[in-house]
């Protein structure tokens, strides 16, 4: 191959001449070696290093700024898509109206079944004549195992009871023993039976007209809690009454009652929720949740009014806090559920009107963060109505209307997670 001679041609060496007459030619284009040149120029250099150092630090410092202001350190979750298992025998869910957890972590639904499904579309085979194979309503109440398992169904009109028109609410207490409400229009009472469904005890009366001072009957129950330390039940009274009450677990006595900030409550109609309007200084219905903390409190959800109200279990009023308070209709504060460690630290918000849940700091009410959507999708809710958590600090939610499923939202301890999470889909 051929190569170009100028390839190894030298390079004519650089002159610099002088001015006529000037003298010698500098035949050198480098400089004599100057130590003290070579210093200013590490120097220099050095110092342009130090700068750019110091502003990576900063961006990175203002990157990690902004990172955390975006995130907080709070419990994260994500949705378990296969949980629960398939039901047998053609069995579909209606309203899933509330939700609770028993000592060996079992799961306790209760719906609706046939008066919220449609039996042209869902519900077929209970069609009279049946219009086709599928489907039938599940029993009111179904139990799972932790692995999402059936264990089994029961409940509905028997003897010696009478079941909700509209049951709403159910309760698992320290005995395992299953507290159930109703909000129907004749549900002015409550009914108590072992886990299995064998009856034991019914408080109240049926057809009893509303009243907030009643100590023999309810109105409209939405929820019971327990503190097994005081034998107490505390109960949100609810859609028809405007109340608190505690009754004494054994014998079902009512022991006492209250209304918004410990006010003797009161029938009135208080006309629709304004969120620029003055606080209301009574409860509007529904009362949606009255749960009691270890430490003495009670936690209460004013659900129209947009606001989780505090109060000792004596019915003394200790603080309250709005939650999406521009919220309309059906309102924002649907139910509570505390975390499981010893402090519960945590306390968890379902909002069915916006369809999320909070998690927030129990101690001063702040939102940590949320997650959620609405949709049909796993994570996602529609009517988002009732929470529950169990011994691993796993969440359940039941979701009323056309919602009809229960959820779990697998545990994955407490990290930083941004403030609005989305959907919390599986990461792995």
């Amino acid at each position: 191959m051929a190569i170009l001679a100028a390839e190894h041609t030298p390079r004519p060496r650089r002159v610099q001449r002088t001015p006529a007459g000037a003298g010698a030619v500098r035949r050198s284009q480098h400089a004599p070696f100057a130590p003290e040149h070579w210093m200013q120029r590490r120097t220099r250099v050095f110092g342009s290093l130090v700068v750019l150092l110091g502003a990576a630090a900063i961006a990175g410092r203002a990157l990690l700024a902004s990172t955390e202001a975006q995130t907080v350190e709070a419990p994260r979750f994500e949705v378990d898509p296969l949980w629960p298992k398939p039901l047998p025998n053609h069995w579909l869910l209606g309203s899933v109206i509330g939700v609770a957890v028993d000592s060996r972590d079992h799961v306790f639904i209760i719906h609706r079944g046939d008066s919220t499904l449609n039996q042209r579309t869902e519900a077929g085979g209970a069609a009279n004549p049946p219009i086709g194979e599928c489907c039938v309503s599940a029993p009111p109440v179904v139990e799972f195992d932790p692995a999402g398992n059936l264990v089994r169904a029961w409940g509905g009109p028997g003897e010696g009871y009478e079941w909700p028109t509209s049951n709403h609410g159910i309760a698992v207490d320290d005995k395992d023993n299953v507290w159930i409400g109703g909000n129907g229009a004749r549900d002015s009472h409550i009914l108590k039976f072992t886990r299995d469904g064998k009856f034991l005890m019914q408080i109240g009366r049926p057809l009893q007209a509303v009243d907030s001072r009643s100590t023999e009957h309810f109105g409209r129950v939405a929820k019971i809690a327990f503190d097994p330390r005081a034998n107490e039940a505390f109960v949100a009274d609810g859609y028809g009454n405007k109340r608190v009450a505690v009754i004494d677990m054994t014998t079902g006595r009512i022991k006492r009652f209250w209304g918004a900030y410990g006010n003797v409550p009161s029938d009135s109609n208080l006309g629709r929720y304004n969120p620029d309007a003055p606080l209301a200084q009574q409860f509007r219905n529904p009362v949606h949740c009255a749960d009691p903390s270890h430490d003495g409190f009670v936690y209460v959800c004013d659900r129209p009014n947009d606001r989780i109200q505090v109060f000792r279990t004596d019915g003394s009023f200790v603080k309250e806090q709005r939650v999406a308070p521009r919220t309309l209709g059906d309102g924002s504060v649907w139910d509570i559920a505390f975390s499981r460690d010893a402090k519960q630290r945590y306390l968890y918000l379902a909002d069915g009107k916006n369809e999320r849940i909070y998690v927030m700091d129990r101690e001063s009410l702040r939102i940590l963060t949320q997650f959620g959507d609405g949709g049909r999708q796993p994570g996602q809710f529609f009517a988002v109505h009732s929470i529950a958590t169990d011994s691993k600090g796993n969440l359940y939610t039941t979701e009323t209307y056309e919602g009809k499923r229960v959820q779990k939202f697998a545990y994955r301890g407490v990290q930083r997670v941004p403030r609005e999470q989305g959907v919390p889909w599986p990461t792995r």
